[in-house]
Parts: C-alpha cells; structure tokens; sequence
C-alpha cells in the first residue's frame, strides 16, 4: 500500500457519508518492515484509488497513510517505538477530514505525530474496511484483528478481495446448460486452475458433451458459466477477478479457426 498503486487484501463494507472504524490489531508478521495492518476508508476498490489508510507495522510504529488524488504518489508520516498488540482508528468528517488515532488500550487515543490526514475529496459511498499488506510480492502476510467496530451509515456484509494483485485462487470452471425440467449437463474446463490463466483464451465447448448426458439441445433454457463446484455455492472458496469476452454459438471449428 503505497507509491501511485497498492497490492493488499481488503475486507470491507460501505460507508455513507461520516463515520469510523476501530480495531484492536492482535499481531502482524514480519514480511518486511513495512507489512501493514490496518483500517483503511478508500473511495474505489481500483488500486491507484484515494483513501485514508491508519496502520501498524512490524519495525515502524503507527502509520498515518494517504493517496489525496487518484494514481498519485501515497503520502505517510509514522510514529515509531508502537507496537503490537495496539489500537487504531480512523474517521472521516463531514466535510471529509481524516484523522488518525492509536491507543494502547482503546481507551485513551492519541493523534500520530504529524499525522498527515487532512480533507481527501471522495464520493459520499466509499469503503470502509480492515487492510493487509506484506510489502513483498513473494510473501504472504498474515495479521490478527479483534474488536473491530465502526460508526456511521455503514452497511453490507463483510466481503473481501485482493487489490491490484493479479493472481487469482485456483478454481475449477464449468458451463452447464439446463432444459427446462431435470438435472443440467455439466462441461469442466480441461486445466482444473483455468482461473489462473492470465491472458485472452478462448475455450471451444462441443455441445455434443452436453448431448451425450442427456440435454435435448433444441430446448436449452438455461447457461451458466461458473468457478468451484456446481451446486455446492455454501462452500467456501477463492477470490480473484474473471472477464468474460462474449458467448457464441458456432458450427463445429476450434478455438484456432476463424
């Protein structure tokens, strides 16, 4: 999280208008002096986006981060010798100030030493969250939270992802197609990790496949084109970012024809 882009995990929700978040950061590894841990209140979930960002590091105390203008350079001041466990908070006024807190105890709070939040312009609708870096491409971090609350219009259900980090959890993808009564036929992309792939593939599916499990292919009322394990959506699973180009329906060729 910083320079014109961030590469993080964030988990968050949204906020409407002024408001806050607290959290007790338990721990935080060591990847790198400056892993970070913290809560962050961020216009867009693009990686050059603005945002207000009160963190606690491995080796550099408390941190008090910013990106004022999208695609900018981060600003940062830090307030060494603070360690984890620790307290920190974030809050946006309404006339969109930030400021920056920490507490041993969260009780007591304290503004970082020549904290840098000052007015940020986003939209009223921003997000509001818990943020993870571990300042190293090769490595992966891993912080304890606890006690974490927030103020304000915030709503949603915690959800999370990976910002600007282009590898995505490996999953299985599938097509199926349905009729409109019975079981819907199956079809499983042949590299088991497709959603790895990183570059424009496309992927030519034989509808004989789906004839062969029974689908009267002249009464198809249904595609669907999903990642892990059809049917079985409770189960936990990755997170990461997939492109669909356009679906289309051809006579018999491959992917290499024209």
């Amino acid at each position: 999280i910083w320079g014109t882009a961030d590469e993080f995990h964030f988990a968050y929700k949204m906020l409407s208008g002024p408001g806050s978040i607290t959290a007790k950061v338990v721990s935080v590894q060591n990847t790198n002096d400056w892993a970070k841990a913290g809560v962050m209140i961020r216009e867009t979930l693009y990686p050059g986006s603005r945002h207000a960002f009160a963190c606690i590091t491995p080796a550099n105390g408390v941190a008090s981060q910013a990106r004022v203008d999208t695609d900018n350079t981060s600003i940062s001041t830090n307030q060494s010798g603070l360690a984890t466990p620790y307290w920190i908070k974030l809050e946006r006024d309404i006339g969109g100030n930030f400021t920056v807190k920490h507490s041993a105890d969260g009780v007591t709070w304290s503004s970082v030493q020549g904290d840098i939040s000052n007015r940020i312009v986003m939209s009223t609708n921003v997000y509001i969250g818990l943020a993870l870096t571990s300042h190293d491409a090769d490595l992966t971090c891993e912080a304890v939270f606890s006690n974490v609350t927030t103020t304000g219009n915030v709503s949603g259900q915690w959800s999370n992802q990976d910002i600007g980090i282009t590898s995505n959890a490996t999953e299985p993808m599938y097509v199926a197609l349905s009729n409109a009564a019975g079981a819907p036929a199956i079809v499983t992309h042949d590299d088991p990790a497709a959603a790895t792939i990183d570059v424009w593939t496309e992927w030519v599916v034989p509808l004989q496949a789906f004839a062969d499990q029974g689908i009267n292919l002249t009464n198809v009322d249904q595609i669907a084109i999903g990642l892990g394990a059809k049917g079985n959506a409770a189960a936990a699973g990755g997170s990461g970012t997939m492109f669909f180009d356009d679906i289309g329906l051809y006579r018999a060729r491959n992917a290499a024809d024209q």
